[in-house]
């Protein structure tokens, strides 16, 4: 047996007094072994609060490697760093589909409220409210049932901007727009104009159904591809996935696109605008990630995002 020592410069104040200790180590012991010495012996501490990294490096170890092949074959020093405390990402994505589920009602039914006056609500305003309570209901239902991810928390105190995006941009920004007496039944701004068709309506219903169901096939197929309780991954393949690497994300945006021509409301527009930006961030940075880690198996025609563009 060898001996690590695990350590940290600014413990939290109840760690104060548990670090730093040694723990016997053997050449197969992983860096996940030592978070549950360390929760072991300080239950605040609790693994996925902590960071393990070698002695003066930034760089998170992950819980698969092996001390070994970090060069603690022999012992040496370890230091944890304090997280803060975690919500579990399951908990953080119910958390922000709730909020426009339950802000979207409440201008929805009680225009008094918030307009100062009834609003009598046009085929338009009912279409969008459905829209957006099913797609979020959806959501919903995916974190639950269908979404495996790679990592179990976030740090609690992120839950705020995370968020933001759903609860103010998506819920209080979209629905004060879209539910106010300018887009109502007896509004000059939509009598007369295609926004009250029904046949416009149930186009526009038909290709927001595809491209909901599409981003929903999407999710299934990176669901098949990582087994439950672990990080693998694998090269996505199937509908979807021949031109772009995430085209979940391609769907999520075109659907809203929908809303917007339906609408034609700023909010919901620059709600819209907002979203396909952080996700053309989260494209680009999972396309890196795809070719890096499978190399020349990669398909090499694909793009991040969207087909030949991005």
């Amino acid at each position: 047996m060898i001996v690590a020592t695990v350590e940290t410069n600014r413990p939290p104040a109840f760690a104060r007094k548990g670090l730093p200790f040694t723990v016997d180590v053997s050449s197969k012991t992983t860096v996940g072994d030592i978070k549950a010495e360390v929760a072991h012996k300080i239950p605040k501490f609790y693994v996925s609060r902590q960071k393990i990294t070698l002695k003066n490096e930034k760089k998170a170890l992950e819980d698969e490697i092996k001390l070994a092949d970090v060069g603690l074959g022999s012992g040496g020093d370890l230091e944890v760093k304090d997280l803060g405390p975690q919500l579990s990402w399951k908990l953080v994505f119910i958390i922000e589909y709730l909020g426009p589920m339950l802000i979207h009602p409440l201008f929805y039914y009680f225009p008094e409220w918030f307009y100062g006056q009834a609003v009598v609500h046009s085929e338009l305003q009912r279409f969008i409210f459905t829209f957006v309570m099913l797609h979020y209901a959806k959501r919903e239902l995916e974190t639950l049932f269908v979404h495996r991810f790679s990592h179990g928390t976030m740090p609690a105190r992120n839950i705020f901007k995370n968020s933001f995006h759903y609860h103010v941009l998506g819920g209080l920004l979209m629905a004060l727009d879209a539910y106010r007496g300018k887009y109502s039944a007896d509004s000059a701004f939509i009598k007369g104009s295609v926004m009250e068709d029904e046949r416009f309506l149930w186009a526009c219903t038909g290709l927001w159904t595809f491209f909901e169901l599409s981003n929903l096939s999407t999710h299934l197929t990176l669901r098949s591809l990582r087994p439950a309780g672990t990080k693998k991954r694998g090269i996505p393949k199937g509908y979807g996935f021949g031109l772009v690497s995430c085209p979940n994300y391609m769907f999520e945006v075109l659907g809203w696109i929908v809303v917007c021509v339906m609408s034609r409301s700023w909010a919901t527009c620059f709600f819209t605008v907002a979203g396909a930006g952080q996700m053309a961030i989260w494209a680009l940075a999972k396309h890196r990630n795809y070719k890096k880690e499978f190399e020349k198996e990669y398909p090499r025609g694909r793009k991040a995002m969207f087909p030949f563009i991005l």
